[in-house]
């Protein structure tokens, strides 16, 4: 074709090239390093990719991991699985409307649990394996007619350095070592190994072919399954076709025309995955939030920043935050830049077609996230460059080998030794919440939301002051963020600062007050602050806000109890119960309700299932006790007692109370030592007091009573019987 840039292959030349393609180049031109093997090659990529991120092992479940994977309940079994998929749950979860990549998921518990490591292996798997894939594609692709004359003696080494720069650039590690954008890594290897399956099928002829290219339908259909990016695939198989195999569109279409059909075919799932998924919970699409012209004009920075880390890897940032340019003034130079490398790659696709390939391969990838439909909560992630990097990277082999030929191979080493290097370096930065959030913070001091996960690392890390240093910078860069003000209250309230914890709660509801989290802990804040009839509000609205809430039907529930409602208490610690079977506190306190509307019996029965279900939990044997004695079974309820202090030997109320049975059966030595540790404990129980007096009065240790007895008189004066005691005593002592 005049101008195409590319030579069209009759079926006589393919079939000749079918038959040459798999045979070993021996006279190769002088200056050119000998080939290696295929074998050997595929094993030097494996090997320098596991000596990569093999110390990304240990790497905990970071961000986005805990809810689309930890918490996650769809991914507990095939059973959940296929549940949630055929229910069509739609949600703003990175596994939802993604079935191939949950279960990748499921089956990574299945094997696991939540073991993080098993989950960075597959990744590393993934990884390895498309990286293996981009090696075959380059080298068939190398060895095909168009090219076969330029490259086909060296054509492996190039395919080699290709797949080995490609799989140990540091900005790779945003789709490995973060485990849920396996997303990415998982559908890039889908589409590598759809064009590597097409070329082969390309290469070969009659049943071999057919096998080839329903392997690559096959490898599409995944991609479709695993995220929306994989759309781009059969565009670039045609592209892929029309450059080097068929050299027109008209021709690559007749020739395979079914093939096409079946590749076309497969965004018809696709389509349903992406209309079920609902706008992935409202945080993409058109109803994301995000003007599509304030996105796009973000897009021109973003797409830039993304080469530009493609060729120089620092500084690489674990989260941009949400930001979005409002004006084109504040992304003209990179607009512009875009713009003419978008015009660009459509020339060459019409006049150069093997390089239009090349623009296809880095723009059409970055199309479905990086245009003009919003991505509300990531508008710029490394993660998306991952498999449009292969493109600049092949196309520098390419040029170095032009420029440098023998010397080429050597250069190229090197530059991959460099990046194993950084990207050992860079998983490093990953090794703890903290350290990775601490480093996004660092690089992009502007990006509130990294404050703010630092703050939630460090808080989880045991480092409150500093946690609550992280969310205070948080708020000064966005006033507006409601979830790093509930933070904030979280942390106040674990300094045992209430007053203040309230605050943030209150501005936190106030800027979204349907934030459940917000509510039920602002609930919480009140009640320990003595106000419980203020509490039952907010209870009520984190639960119209989200029904499924178990802990706010359990903490509504103690606050009726407290405001002596036991009946309708009951029945929100039997809906936390209901929602979570395994939730020990809510059968507890469902005891606790019982006891109080004198069901003992039943409340026993709970008391004994909170134990099934956590066999420390001392306070139930505590209550169990109390209601045994409250039915008369006074040696039943000292034997919970008993168990409680050996659970928890520093429970003042399991010696109290132990005590008390001591004391009505005149156990008095007994009861001394336990009101004793009681008061050692806690010196603030007062209650010990006027018992532990009375006791030590009957051992003889009058001063001691007394004492006891003026502790007592102090918080109730009005105590006359311990009056006249304490009288009766001190008379006992005058000589």
């Amino acid at each position: 074709m005049p101008g195409s840039g590319a030579h069209f292959v009759s079926p006589a030349r393919q079939n000749r090239f079918a038959e040459g393609v798999t045979s070993r180049a021996t006279n190769l031109p002088a200056g050119q390093p000998p080939q290696p093997r295929v074998g050997f090659a595929a094993a030097l990529v494996i090997v320098a990719v596991v000596a990569a991120y093999w110390g990304s092992l240990g790497v905990p479940f970071l961000f986005d991991d805990v809810p689309s994977i930890v918490e996650n309940p769809a991914l507990r079994g095939l059973a959940a699985w296929w549940t949630s998929l055929m229910s069509g749950e739609a949600g703003g979860l990175t596994t939802s409307g993604r079935p191939v990549l949950a279960l990748s998921f499921v089956l990574n518990h299945a094997l696991g649990g939540h073991a993080v490591a098993g989950y960075h292996l597959v990744n590393l798997a993934i990884h390895a394996a498309a990286a293996l894939c981009l090696l075959g594609l380059v080298r068939r692709t190398l060895e095909l007619p168009v090219w076969a004359g330029r490259f086909r003696p060296c054509s492996l080494s190039i395919a080699t350095a290709a797949a080995a720069l490609w799989a140990l650039h540091p900005m790779q590690t945003a789709a490995v070592t973060y485990v849920v954008q396996r997303a990415e890594s998982l559908a890039a290897l889908w589409v590598l190994a759809t064009l590597y399956t097409h070329v082969r099928g390309a290469g070969a002829a009659g049943a071999a072919a057919r096998r080839w290219r329903i392997a690559s339908v096959a490898a599409c259909l995944l991609g479709m399954g695993t995220k929306e990016t994989a759309v781009v695939a059969p565009v670039l198989v045609l592209l892929h076709d029309r450059a080097f195999v068929s050299g027109t569109f008209r021709g690559a279409l007749a020739a395979r025309g079914t093939y096409y059909a079946a590749l076309a075919a497969t965004w018809l799932p696709l389509i349903g995955l992406v209309a079920g998924t609902g706008g992935r919970g409202g945080t993409a699409g058109l109803a994301a939030g995000i003007s599509p012209w304030s996105y796009a004009l973000t897009q021109c920075q973003a797409v830039l920043t993304y080469a530009g880390l493609g060729a120089w890897p620092y500084p690489l940032i674990f989260d941009y935050g949400m930001g979005v340019a409002r004006d084109l003034g504040a992304v003209l130079p990179q607009a512009l830049a875009l713009a003419g490398l978008v015009a660009g790659a459509i020339v060459a696709i019409v006049r150069r077609p093997a390089l239009g390939f090349f623009g296809a391969c880095f723009l059409l990838p970055l199309a479905p996230s990086s245009s003009f439909i919003p991505v509300a909560t990531q508008t710029m992630a490394e993660h998306r460059f991952y498999l449009p990097l292969a493109a600049p990277i092949v196309a520098g082999v390419l040029l170095a080998h032009r420029l440098l030929a023998a010397r080429a191979l050597g250069s190229l080493g090197l530059a991959a030794g460099a990046l194993l290097v950084a990207t050992v370096a860079r998983n490093r930065d990953y090794r703890s919440e903290a350290a990775i959030w601490g480093d996004a913070a660092a690089k992009q001091p502007a990006n509130a939301r990294a404050h703010n996960n630092l703050g939630q690392a460090l808080f989880r890390a045991g480092d409150v002051p500093a946690a609550l240093a992280a969310y205070e910078r948080a708020l000064l860069l966005q006033p507006k963020y409601p979830e790093t003000h509930y933070n904030r209250g979280v942390a106040l309230a674990r300094l045992g600062r209430p007053g203040e914890a309230i605050g943030s709660y209150e501005t936190a509801v106030r800027l979204d007050p349907r934030y459940p989290e917000a509510r039920n802990n602002l609930g919480n804040a009140l009640v320990q602050s003595g106000r419980a009839d203020a509490a039952l509000a907010h209870y009520e609205a984190a639960i119209a806000a989200r029904p499924d809430f178990p802990e706010a039907h359990n903490n509504l529930g103690n606050a009726l109890l407290q405001a002596g409602r036991a009946g309708e208490a009951a029945g929100r610690f039997r809906q936390a119960l209901a929602l979570r079977p395994g939730y020990a506190e809510a059968s507890y306190n469902l005891g606790n309700a019982l006891a109080a509307s004198g069901a003992m019996r039943e409340a026993i029965g709970h008391y004994d299932h909170a134990l099934a279900l956590r066999s420390d939990y001392a306070a139930a044997h505590v209550n169990a006790g109390n209601a045994l004695l409250e039915l008369g079974r006074a040696t039943e309820a000292a034997a919970r007692y008993e168990q409680a202090i050996q659970l928890n030997p520093r429970l003042p109320d399991a010696h109290f109370n132990l005590a008390s049975l001591h004391l009505e059966v005149g156990r008095w030595r007994e009861a001394v030592a336990a009101l004793e540790t009681v008061l050692r404990i806690d010196p603030a129980f007062g209650r010990a007091h006027r018992p532990l007096g009375f006791a030590l009065a009957k051992v003889g240790r009058a001063a001691e009573a007394l004492v006891q007895y003026d502790l007592h008189l102090r918080s109730a004066p009005g105590d006359l019987e311990v009056r006249a005691e304490r009288e009766r005593l001190r008379a006992s002592l005058v000589p």
